[in-house]
């Protein structure tokens, strides 16, 4: 039973007092005023259809105080307050869902956008594979297998989370399993493992291209021929190894071929070092492997049976002879490595003053050419000036001397080619240069500039060999060596 009181002073209060007695003139009036007033006072009331209204009662009277009371009784039927509770719950968790679903939807259209960009990008990669075996490597058959995994889990994923089996998901499968097909076979192409044979071909392209730069630094000139302008240019240092005693320190020392070898000794090597200036020990290699295997066919001890240890380092071997600084005296020395005998000679005014550049000691420097042996030093007399002597080998001693116009201390080394001396000086750590020539045939000094590079900044022998055409470094305890190519008579 529903019951309400409507009181008529509230609705004066309200504005609404001149409904008071007029209202009432008749019953049916009163109903349908008592109805609007039911109607808007209970939400409650609203969700009754109209025709339920009219099996209640409605009854009204005058309270004490003049005020209007109505009694309206509905019938006793109970309004399903809790499944419309239920319903708007469910409406409720709808919606939500409903916006979860769409936001996934939202990020998975992204997802495909960027696959299917990715699988165009593929296509293209792939089209460029199949168009060529040298257009591919196996790093790149990796990058696309594992590309193509990618793609294939996360169609997968979106069709687990879209719970389809929409015909494009299939298509998709079908192409990512397609294009793994195309690139199994494109490797399958490389039955003779092509890529090995690729590095291996890209290695030898790296020698050859190394070959014909060689090549082109190698002598134009005929072997023990003159028949040139002088040197054009020096090759790249060619650096063989570590010296045999296997030890930086031993800085001070030299090696190359004999310059006019005997008969049966055109491959010989030879090799001697030291941690001072000293010079005691000299081992010779019956070819280059021997030298580079540090397998020494024979070792000189000059403090062996007597003293003829020498000084300095600019020392060569010349028709099995090593021409050296002998120590004491002060004298140029030669050691027959045949007879094991050493004998020396008085350079007439050579002063043990003046030195290269690099090193102390390095005072007679000894060199051989296609015409012969020569020493280079200086004396008092020319003030520390470079003097040139030539060496008449059957006498041991100096056949003529020529007196140049640099200051010794200033050049780092020298050498000789078909009579003409050779000076060098540094340019800075990594380059040296030839700067000076004299030919001791017109007399002429000219000075040139033909750079080369140096293996370490500094170093203590440069010579010449006329057998190979060769300039043979001994920089830092490293074996080095130089092409030379010769201007065109």
């Amino acid at each position: 039973m529903f019951r309400m009181y409507l009181i008529i002073s509230s609705l004066k209060a309200a504005g609404l007092g001149e409904v008071s007695h007029s209202l009432w003139r008749n019953s049916k009036e009163r109903m349908y005023f008592l109805l609007l007033l039911v109607f808007f006072a209970s939400p409650v009331l609203a969700w009754l259809p109209l025709e339920d209204w009219g099996s209640g009662n409605v009854t009204s009277s005058v309270g004490e105080s003049g005020q209007c009371i109505c009694q309206v009784f509905l019938p006793d039927t109970t309004f399903p307050a809790d499944r419309v509770e239920s319903l708007q719950i469910s409406s409720n968790k709808l919606t939500v869902d409903v916006e979860l679903h769409i936001n996934k939807l939202i990020s998975f259209k992204g997802k495909v956008e960027i696959l299917l960009q990715e699988l165009s990008n593929l296509t293209i990669r792939l089209e460029v594979v199949e168009s060529g075996p040298d257009k591919y490597i196996k790093l790149d058959f990796e990058l696309l297998r594992i590309e193509l995994r990618e793609f294939e889990a996360l169609v997968t994923e979106l069709k687990v989370s879209l719970n389809s089996s929409s015909p494009a998901f299939d298509s998709l499968y079908n192409e990512i399993r397609n294009m793994s097909m195309i690139v199994d076979q494109l490797e399958s192409y490389d039955r003779s493992n092509l890529e090995v044979i690729r590095i291996e071909f890209a290695k030898l392209q790296k020698k050859l291209e190394k070959c014909r730069d060689e090549q082109d630094d190698f002598s134009n000139v005929q072997i023990g021929s003159c028949k040139h302008e002088g040197i054009l240019r020096v090759g790249k240092p060619v650096v063989s190894q570590l010296n045999a005693n296997l030890h930086t320190g031993y800085i001070y020392g030299g090696w190359g071929k004999d310059t006019n070898p005997l008969s049966g000794s055109e491959s010989m090597y030879w090799y001697s070092a030291s941690t001072d200036a000293v010079v005691r020990y000299m081992s010779v290699y019956s070819d280059y492997y021997r030298l580079i295997m540090r397998q020494a066919m024979k070792t000189y001890d000059l403090y062996a049976s007597s003293d003829w240890r020498g000084m300095g380092n600019n020392y060569i071997i010349r028709a099995n002879t090593l021409y050296y600084q002998f120590a004491n005296p002060f004298s140029m020395g030669r050691f027959n490595m045949t007879s094991q005998k050493a004998e020396y000679r008085v350079v007439p005014g050579a002063s043990n003053r003046f030195s290269y550049h690099y090193y102390p000691n390095q005072i007679l420097d000894f060199a051989s050419d296609e015409s012969g042996m020569w020493v280079t030093y200086a004396t008092e007399a020319s003030k520390g000036k470079l003097v040139l002597g030539k060496i008449d080998e059957a006498a041991f001693a100096l056949s003529e001397v020529w007196e140049t116009s640099i200051f010794k201390q200033s050049v780092t080394n020298a050498f000789m080619i078909c009579g003409v001396l050779y000076a060098t000086r540094s340019v800075d750590t990594k380059t040296e240069e030839i700067f000076y020539a004299y030919d001791t045939q017109t007399r002429q000094e000219n000075y040139v500039s033909l750079p080369f590079e140096k293996f370490q900044d500094s170093y203590v022998s440069l010579d010449y060999n006329p057998t190979d055409q060769k300039l043979y470094m001994y920089n830092s305890g490293y074996y080095v060596s130089y092409n030379v190519k010769f201007k065109s008579a």
